[in-house]
């Protein structure tokens, strides 16, 4: 079969990052930020990131401040506040400190260990105009870019020098970029080209070996001091003085960002197109439904983690590397709901969805047709590749398919191979391939299909198959049986955590471990250990666990994937850990969608490379566990302190000590500065002066203490990815508890002096008093133990007639209980207990697809019996028709009696024709009874209706349909059985 060629029609599929690499576009999660977020303005000029991790955001309506969580905005009604709401640009200096300029001509610098602003207002001759862009040079000066009005700089001493513009230079059309280069010359966009400054203070504009175009042009200082020029649809870098085109873009109209990250990769933004990359792909933009904040893009930066941030006319937008990626019908995957997926032994990646069958090699996917019923192509279930190398594929309700070097087999249904779902297939050491079937397991032999019979060989669906070891392990709805040759084992899932539905093996040494619909099992020489949700499993349901190159068991379940190992599953299952660790992936890793699929298989594999694939809703979630350490161990978050208060009332913490009065209430919120997963990262702390070590606190963001003792503290704040190191770094606060005036050492020594003697006082009284009172206590202790006496006589007297009420009326409730759901003269279920019953089994019948039957029986000719035999007579015939009723019926079904004579049956998991053969058996033993009643010669017949359980069908109307053949049944004679 590994001579099957690919036809045309196929999609390229983009390869997976890996290494150091940059992933494809497509891979990269983007957040996007509006007002609606919290934004005061959707317009972002700049951003920028702080030495402590805080990044920055620049806007028409203050100056914002993200921790990851939270934006905190800075504007003119804000305390520290601005002098305007307007920022036009942002700068870090070398120092790490922030710098703003706004649209006033101000210039501010924060300083967070005042948490105030330094400023230096706008003053002549300087233009009252917003200021575009900052930079700084080698002698300490920060070079301003005024709007329309040229260059000025603060000095190193603090004074804002404007010197007087050269006429000759395009200034007033300048665009909003300057950067400083290594020599010291200052570089100025405008929109007629490029002009930039000697360090002797001469202008100049580019030189004409440049060979600029004319129009738009503007510089960018990469991280590495590159400098780069933006000119029309050109991207030069200078090299050795001169300006080297390095990428043309044509068609992009206005490029108006530009950011080289970490990687060499330019990320470049554009007035009205959006963003792109250029890289080692080439041109990359991002696939036509990724929605992203329109307009003009105006920022562009990396933070310290490597994600880029976008500052847009139309909001802020985020891309991050995520550790998984999906392969989904954009990538040309007949559609998105996968359900299997396996890898053959030519290395071909097959994929079952809901839409069709896929297969991948060499990077391409093309649709394999399989014929279509109803106009559409068949829904595949589960996949399987035999010892010949034919796949086998099962379908929803088209039957089995056979590909191999000869084409398409298809195998339909027929007496040995029933109608319904295939949702599992396995291929045993003998090369013999067993079909999982709505109705049972069937062997693919030679000569056809053969449905397996027996005593306790399933006969329902069959959700998965596995053959290891000679046995074959058949998952159910109704929880699992291993056939070992003519032994069928059914251990006993439901008794241990209640388990029934059962969707994958996993095999590990001598251990076979079973993916249900109450989580892991292990069996284990014949005995089963459970590893559920009490045990710490995140979800109830998993699906299916593999084991990658790395050690690593993967589980699929609904709320995304779940890792772990397996000697961390024994020891929980062997009881000598409580709890299980267990990492959790999702949307915020990059699953396109979190819901695994169950009831397929393969539902997860791991390909001879190593890497996971996981059938999703969503498409194919995929991921290389190689790079699961690097994702995990990112640098720490590093903590800062938000806010301190005491009382309830905000502090300037930044001063140390903080004073704190006795007995006060101190609150402390702090924040790891990560902007990768910010709602996962964990944190613990420490109070030096209190805590021997440290507390972990999960992801509690703040930490409150109470009536502390006097004395100096200092709080420390540590932070940390789930399952990475703790930061290094520390936040600290530290604040000193006043002692209250009574806890003062001077008061507390007159205290003690005067305590001491006022109790040698006392002690004398007190000798005193207490010979007098021993006298009269004595009597009093003889007339108070009289009277206990007499009152404890009485109180056991009332407990006793208190204890014979609480069992009569104990006694008289369960009487009252039974009557509510109990027949009297039958002692079956009456008709409230019956309507309950239904609705329930209805509700589990339509939740699981499992069958549901329902009788209803009718004694024949009943008020015949009355009349000539006596209703005493009657009655008593009602009740050996409960008693005969209960004992032919299984565990699983239930009877009841309705009202007067008629009677119905309850049958789960029944199809109709079977219901049938039990009511024939039932009539049987009613026509071998000789005596009814205490009658002799009595015979006693019924009429029955049988119905089963449509697709959607309300139980009033599966009731009237068995009502319908009952009445059929009556009509045609009495003493049968009719079918409704």
């Amino acid at each position: 079969m590994c001579a099957w060629l690919l036809l045309a029609g196929v999609l390229p599929l983009a390869a997976q990052a890996s290494g150091n690499g940059a992933p494809p576009l497509r891979d990269y999660a983007i957040d996007v930020w509006t007002s609606r977020e919290g934004l005061p303005h959707n317009s972002i000029r700049a951003i920028a990131q702080t030495g402590e991790g805080h990044l920055w955001f620049a806007t028409w309506e203050g100056l914002v401040r993200y921790n990851g969580l939270e934006f905190s905005v800075f504007d003119r009604g804000t305390r520290p506040g601005l002098l305007d709401n307007g920022v036009g640009t942002l700068f870090i200096d070398g120092r790490g400190q922030l710098w703003l300029g706004d649209s006033r001509g101000n210039v501010g610098r924060f300083d967070p260990a005042s948490n105030a602003w330094h400023w230096w207002p706008q003053q002549a001759p300087a233009p009252q105009v917003i200021i575009q862009g900052m930079q700084s040079d080698s002698q300490g000066r920060l070079w301003l870019l005024f709007e329309g009005h040229g260059l000025g700089y603060l000095g190193s001493d603090g004074k804002l020098v404007y010197p007087p513009q050269p006429a000759d230079m395009p200034l007033a059309v300048s665009y909003m970029r300057l950067a400083v280069d290594a020599r010291d010359r200052v570089w100025v966009g405008t929109f007629d080209g490029l002009v930039y400054r000697d360090p002797d203070g001469r202008f100049h504009r580019a030189p004409a070996s440049f060979q600029l175009p004319p129009g738009l042009a503007w510089p960018y200082l990469a991280p590495d001091g590159a400098l780069w020029i933006v000119a029309g649809d050109g991207l030069y870098r200078v090299e050795d003085g001169e300006a080297v085109l390095k990428h043309r873009v044509p068609g992009q109209g206005h490029l108006t960002a530009l950011l080289q990250d970490r990687r060499g990769e330019l990320w470049v933004g554009t007035e009205n197109n959006g963003l792109f990359r250029i890289g080692r792909r080439g041109l990359e933009r991002f696939p036509s439904n990724v929605s992203m904040p329109g307009g003009r893009i105006g920022s562009l930066f990396e933070d310290a983690e490597g994600s880029i941030w976008v500052g847009a006319n139309a909001g802020l937008f985020r891309l991050r590397e995520t550790l998984i990626s999906n392969l989904t019908h954009r990538d040309g995957l007949s559609g998105d709901y996968s359900r299997s997926a396996l890898e053959d032994r030519c290395g071909r990646l097959w994929v079952g969805s809901s839409t069709g069958l896929d297969v991948i090699k060499d990077g391409r996917v093309r649709p394999y047709p399989l014929p279509e019923s109803n106009g559409r192509a068949p829904a595949v279930l589960s996949l399987a590749e035999d010892h010949d190398g034919h796949l086998w594929v099962g379908t929803y309700g088209d039957g089995v398919y056979r590909i191999d070097d000869a084409g398409l087999r298809h195998y339909d249904f027929s007496d040995e191979l029933p109608a319904g779902n295939i949702r599992a297939i396995t291929v045993d050491d003998a090369g013999t391939v067993w079909i999982g079937t709505q109705h049972g397991v069937v062997a693919m032999e030679a000569r056809g299909p053969r449905l397996l019979r027996g005593d306790g060989v399933p006969t329902g669906l069959v959700t998965s198959l596995s053959s290891s070891r000679g046995a074959l392990w058949v998952g159910t709805v109704d929880g699992v049986r291993v056939l070992r040759g003519a032994e069928v084992e059914k251990p006993a899932l439901e008794a241990l955590g209640g388990a029934r539905t059962v969707f994958g093996f996993f095999r590990a040494g001598a251990d076979m471990w079973i993916s249900t619909d109450r989580g892991l099992y292990r069996y284990r020489d014949r005995q089963l250990a459970r590893v559920g949700l009490e045990q710490g499993m995140p979800v109830d349901a998993v699906f299916q666990m593999v084991a990658d190159h790395e050690n690593n068991l993967w589980i699929s379940s609904n709320r995304g994937l779940l890792r772990t190992d397996l000697a961390a599953l024994n020891a929980v299952a062997d009881g000598r850990q409580p709890r299980i660790a267990v990492e959790h992936f999702n949307e915020m890793d990059g699953m396109a969608n979190s819901q695994g699929n169950g009831s397929s298989s393969p539902a997860a594999l791991v390909r001879a490379d190593g890497t996971l694939w996981v059938a999703t809703a969503g498409g194919l979630a995929t991921l290389d566990p190689t790079r699961l350490d690097a994702f995990r161990e990112r640098t720490a978050p590093p903590p800062v302190i938000e806010s301190v208060q005491v009382d309830g009332q905000p502090q300037a913490w930044q001063a140390a000590p903080l004073a704190v009065p006795g007995r006060s209430r101190v609150s402390v919120n702090y924040v790891g500065l990560s902007y990768l997963l910010s709602e996962r990262i964990e944190y613990r702390t420490r109070l030096e002066g209190l805590d021997g070590d440290w507390i972990e606190r999960g992801r509690q963001r703040n930490v409150e203490f109470i009536g502390l003792a006097p004395g100096d503290y200092t709080l420390h704040v540590s932070a940390r990815h789930p399952g990475g190191r703790w930061s290094e770094r520390e936040a600290q606060v530290r604040f000193h508890v006043a002692p209250l005036w009574w806890q003062r050492h001077d008061v507390q020594a007159v205290a003690a002096v005067l305590l001491v003697m006022l109790l040698l006082g006392l002690y004398r009284f007190g000798i005193q008093r207490y010979k007098r009172r021993n006298e009269r206590l004595a009597g009093l202790v003889r007339e108070r133990t009289h009277d206990l006496q007499q009152q404890a006589q009485r109180l056991l007297l009332a407990n006793q007639e208190k204890s014979e009420l609480l069992t009569r009326l104990r006694l008289r409730s369960d009487a009252f209980e039974r009557q509510a759901h109990e027949d009297a003269l039958t002692g079956l279920p009456n008709r409230r207990q019956f309507d309950e019953s239904l609705a329930r089994d209805l509700s589990r019948a339509r939740r699981s697809g499992r069958l549901l039957s329902l009788v209803i029986l009718d004694i024949d000719h009943f008020k015949r019996i009355n009349d000539q035999h006596s209703h005493a007579t009657g009655d008593a015939v009602l009740h050996e028709v409960g008693a005969l009723l209960t004992d032919a019926c299984r565990a699983s079904d239930m009877p009841a009696r309705l009202g007067g004579e008629e009677f119905a049956i309850l049958l789960s998991d029944t199809p109709a024709a079977e219901a049938e053969r039990a009511c024939e058996r039932i009539r049987q033993m009613f026509h071998a009874r000789s005596e009814w009643g205490g009658v002799a010669g009595l015979r006693v017949t019924f009429s029955a209706g049988v119905a089963e359980l449509g697709e959607d069908e309300s139980a009033s109307s599966l009731m009237q349909r068995a009502d319908q053949a009952l009445y059929q049944a009556k009509s045609a004679g009495r003493d049968r059985i009719c079918l409704g």
